[in-house]
């Protein structure tokens, strides 16, 4: 065998190792039920919930707790995921900005006994998405 070949073996076996590595820190999407269930059966693996806040009426935000004075790097409120379960979900950063105002949120993380445990906090504000007319 040509010491070229070797070489290209050698690199397609790296790649593969790449792949296989990265493909078992993946996360997916599921209800907070499957994160339940996997929380309970020992599996911690980093999981994205998507769902949308809990509003009253007038659209705005309930069950959103938020105190900077107190605790900056505490923010819990509930999401309501696209089976309709509700659950509390704390967030151990700041409350991202227009958080209220988002349309649909996706959290990532995992479940720790009876709440959701966010590292991250994904956000659709339709605001963004909306054109604007202008006025000349």
């Amino acid at each position: 065998m040509k010491p070229l070949h070797i070489i290209g073996l050698i690199g397609i076996a790296l790649a593969i190792a790449m792949i296989v590595t990265t493909l078992g820190d993946a996360s997916r999407y599921v209800s907070f039920d499957e994160a339940w269930t996997m929380a309970k059966n020992g599996n911690k693996t980093k999981i994205h919930v998507v769902g949308t806040l809990r509003k009253n009426k007038q659209g705005i935000a309930t069950n959103v707790y938020y105190d900077a004075v107190k605790d900056p790097n505490y923010f819990k409120f509930t999401l309501i995921d696209n089976n309709k379960k509700e659950f509390p979900v704390v967030y151990r950063n700041p409350k991202p900005a227009d958080f209220e105002r988002s349309e649909q949120v996706v959290v990532v993380g995992n479940m720790v006994g009876e709440e959701f445990h966010a590292k991250d906090i994904l956000m659709k504000c339709p605001s963004k998405y909306e054109e604007k007319e202008v006025k000349m």
